[in-house]
């Protein structure tokens, strides 16, 4: 029997102290998020970060929170519950971090008498710290805990057809009713090294501005390419002239090279020089959450309007569109055939 796994990021369980410092705890200390050898990382997070960053992130996540929980959380389990009903398959719903958690998830589809599992990352773009860690941490428990389940997992869909037009739609409507200067595709960064971790020929990718135009098996597990890739194939779907349009990369932490340009640089510097009417899309998440809600939606706003821009607006990410919940449907449907 055949069942799907939807997997997203997660969220902590609440905007109190203690459960905003349970989550960052096992997101942080995951080695595909913060690549560095477990005593180095156990003293930077656990030494560091955790005693200094929760009351901070706890605040912002307030500032989003919503009455029936979590924003990631809620869109989640509205796009969840569409694609359970249009699915000829049993779908379930689980977080890479919090809950619920992917082991959560296996279990129930393991209840229901499902044997091969459709794992399906809720990111277009392939990373160490998104579609890789799914991947890798679903496989172990299964191996642990379910070895009489097969699990079958949907590549990094950024150059999909259905995807790309779910998004372009998306993008269009808010064009049409806002009418921007300029439009930015803002993606979550990575650090510099986890690029040429990935990279599979050891030698392609050099970040140098041609590598990622340059044709290599090194793309299909390269995100700034993937990146790259998604403005293009929108830009085109929509007809979007040169110009009008880039790329950058938001929510850096620490003090390695992490991918650029940075979004918070950029939009102050569209500001400056002019550009009074910005509007940004995220489309490395497909819900909705912090890094777009407040980070994008809120202190990128005020820091634009601060440097001289007049109208801003955030684009929605796919959440529940119907068009998205269409495509996933479809995923699984032809997957289960």
């Amino acid at each position: 029997m055949k069942g799907a796994l939807l997997v997203n990021l997660g969220s902590p369980d609440s905007t109190s102290v203690k459960d905003v410092k349970n989550y960052l705890d096992e997101f942080l200390m995951d080695k595909r998020v913060i690549d560095t050898p477990y005593l180095v990382r156990a003293f930077v997070v656990k030494g560091i970060i955790l005693n200094t960053r929760p009351k901070k992130s706890a605040e912002a996540y307030k500032k989003i929170w919503w009455p029936e929980g979590s924003p990631l959380i809620v869109l989640s389990e509205r796009l969840h519950k569409k694609v359970q009903q249009s699915s000829n398959i049993p779908v379930e719903l689980a977080m890479r971090y919090g809950n619920p958690s992917i082991k959560k998830g296996i279990q129930k589809l393991a209840d229901q008498g499902v044997t091969e599992i459709f794992l399906i990352p809720l990111y277009p773009q392939f990373a160490m710290a998104t579609t890789e860690t799914i991947v890798v941490l679903a496989n172990k428990i299964v191996k642990k805990q379910f070895p009489h389940i097969k699990i079958t997992d949907l590549p990094a869909f950024y150059n999909n057809t259905s995807y790309i037009k779910a998004l372009s739609n998306s993008i269009q409507k808010h064009l049409e009713i806002e009418k921007p200067d300029h439009l930015l595709f803002s993606y979550h960064g990575v650090p510099e090294r986890h690029i040429k971790k990935s990279d599979i020929t050891k030698s392609h990718c050099k970040i140098d501005g041609s590598c990622c135009n340059t044709p290599s098996p090194a793309h299909e597990f390269c995100y700034r390419h993937q990146c790259y890739q998604t403005t293009k194939n929108v830009a085109e779907f929509l007809n979007l002239k040169e110009g009008t349009y880039s790329t950058s990369f938001q929510s850096r932490l620490g003090k390695d090279p992490w991918l650029q340009p940075y979004t918070d640089k950029t939009i102050d510097e569209f500001a400056k020089n002019g550009v009074k009417n910005l509007a940004v899309v995220t489309p490395a998440f497909v819900s909705d959450c912090l890094e777009t809600l407040e980070e994008i939606g809120m202190e990128a706003k005020e820091s634009f309007e601060e440097n001289g821009g007049t109208h801003f607006s955030t684009i929605p990410c796919l959440n529940d569109d119907a068009v998205w919940v269409n495509t996933v449907t479809n995923w699984i449907n032809n997957w289960a055939k």
